[in-house]
């Protein structure tokens, strides 16, 4: 019965309780409420089960630890989205270093005079399968933005408050990314044409 009572509670309420009286059964109610959403969107992003799993943890320890700082300002969910998206892209860029990579974003970053504006409509036309590949030639960061925004629902205002952006530069971001995933799948549907042409010939 008590579980279940603390089910129906609220975030902001589990963490008054918990700060009140630092009891871990009610911060374990608040990790078993969001414990798969983060390793989902760690999994999402950095491609590797054991990475991914190493990295909720580390998640869970910072939520843990900054508790106390978490202000009504922006939603709970909001507030872990975001640890969670800056921990991982810092994983990422550290990866990179250490590979020496370079990154999608300085091979193609048009000038915005350049950007022609692909509508959510004719984005979300695109094909499902090919799509997929396409985001996967993109940054993470990127790719990110736009699954939250199209796959998820995350509205402007949230992604802005989960990346520490502005508005306007979040809006900039979706432009930037639907444009390089439409020049990868606009690649990828004439490579697939050319090699159909050499089939039938």
């Amino acid at each position: 019965m008590q579980t279940l009572n603390l089910n129906k509670l609220s975030d902001k309420e589990l963490i008054d309780l918990y700060l009140d009286d630092q009891k871990q059964l009610y911060f374990g109610t608040l990790y078993n409420r969001y414990a798969n959403k983060v390793y989902g969107k760690c999994l999402s992003m950095l491609k590797d089960n054991v990475l991914a799993e190493d990295a909720a943890q580390e998640i869970f320890t910072k939520i843990f630890l900054r508790l106390a700082t978490f202000n009504e300002t922006a939603k709970f969910s909001t507030w872990i989205y975001s640890i969670t998206y800056n921990f991982c892209i810092d994983i990422i860029r550290k990866q990179k270093r250490t590979q020496n990579t370079v990154s999608t974003d300085d091979e193609y970053t048009p000038e915005i005079a350049d950007i022609v504006e692909l509508t959510d409509d004719e984005f979300l036309e695109l094909n499902l399968s090919k799509l997929g590949i396409a985001l996967n030639q993109i940054p993470v960061e990127d790719k990110s933005i736009l699954l939250m925004k199209y796959q998820q629902g995350v509205p402007i205002k949230e992604l802005a408050e989960i990346t520490g952006k502005s508005e306007s530069a979040i809006k900039m971001q979706l432009k930037r990314a639907k444009q390089k995933v439409k020049k990868y799948y606009d690649t990828i549907i004439l490579t697939l044409y050319l090699f159909l042409d050499l089939l039938s010939k």
